[in-house]
């Protein structure tokens, strides 16, 4: 699927070549994320040497094998974190962003995990380091990232308090969140105080941005560690130094895409190590709003950015 104009246009394109180290899945599902939306505005290009079709995760069949990859991987069912491509039959995928299908799950359940798995657990544990006992806020609460942000919090031991608008707040309660926010109309930095008798939050993970900021630094314990991962609230602010300095606290921006693909590979090991036991264990599990044809990835689009969804919004090559 091409972008022209700002709009998705189904169109017949060279099928994908694997590299040395790569394998082409044949896909059968995608997902919809929030990186998808930007690169069809026009502000978030692929990385060089990444397809330049939307869709940075998948789930499949391994169909070909490039160089140094062994034939035994041919047939294999998997899903893969993609620096872009998702959006098409197939796509090439280095081997070191493969995941195996997690047991008992369908191929539509899995290609919505990667991408979410991978921004989680880099932030949240790789580089926040959150413990158990620990409070762990997560901003969009029911979005992708969110859904699978609280349940990550809870399988490891820590207090969750999400943000959502009111009408998803059960939705997010059942995923195992201790207290639920509506940012719209409530002090989230204050709700989180109240509800840790002062202490505050930990870990933050943010998609808003600088509209969060002031907010997150007073929601801050001390040694409290914010990670931005999204900026729908802006890229420009104020920053209170000594609020951060009266925290001991710290902010990290990161991104996943643009990360080179060793990195990405030691992501994956860490997800597949860490995470995909408690998903196959019924611990974690997928959160999708709905399932549509990738011929309907506009209207995927449209869902997403009313923020009609809860979870993930999933493309699959069927009708």
């Amino acid at each position: 699927m091409k972008i022209e104009n700002g709009s998705l246009v189904l169109a017949e394109v060279p099928d994908p070549v694997p590299g040395p180290g790569e394998v082409v899945v044949d896909v059968a599902a995608t997902a919809v994320n929030r990186a998808d939306i930007g690169q069809r505005l026009g502000f978030y290009p692929p990385p060089p040497g990444e397809p330049e079709y939307p869709g940075l995760e998948c789930a499949g069949t391994v169909v070909a094998a490039g160089a140094g990859v062994p034939d035994d991987r041919l047939g294999e069912r998997v899903c893969a974190l993609l620096g872009g491509g998702g959006y098409a039959e197939r796509v090439a995928v280095p081997v070191g962003q493969l995941l195996p299908v997690p047991a008992g799950l369908s191929l539509p359940e899995a290609a919505s995990l990667p991408e979410a798995a991978c921004t989680v657990w880099s932030n949240v544990v790789d580089i926040a380091g959150l413990r158990a006992g620990e409070t762990l806020l997560v901003h969009g609460g029911a979005s992708g990232i969110g859904t699978f942000a609280v349940q990550l919090g809870k399988a490891l031991g820590a207090t969750v308090v999400a943000t959502a608008r009111s009408a998803k707040h059960d939705r997010v309660r059942e995923l195992g969140a201790d207290l639920v926010v509506d940012y719209t109309t409530d002090d989230f930095a204050a709700a989180v105080r109240d509800h840790t008798g002062g202490r505050g939050a930990d870990v933050v993970l943010d998609i808003v941005g600088a509209d969060h900021l002031a907010r997150n630094l007073a929601s801050l314990a001390p040694h409290g560690r914010i990670m931005t991962i999204g900026f729908h609230g802006g890229t420009r602010t104020e920053l209170d130094f000594m609020a951060l300095f009266r925290a001991r606290g710290s902010i990290t921006a990161t991104g996943l895409r643009l990360r080179s693909r060793p990195d990405k590979a030691r992501i994956v090991r860490g997800v597949a190590g860490q995470v995909w036991p408690l998903i196959e264990a019924g611990a974690i599990r997928p959160v999708i709003d709905r399932v549509l044809p990738l011929a309907d990835a506009a209207e995927a689009h449209r869902v997403m950015e009313a923020g009609e969804h809860v979870g993930k919004i999933v493309l699959t090559r069927w009708k």
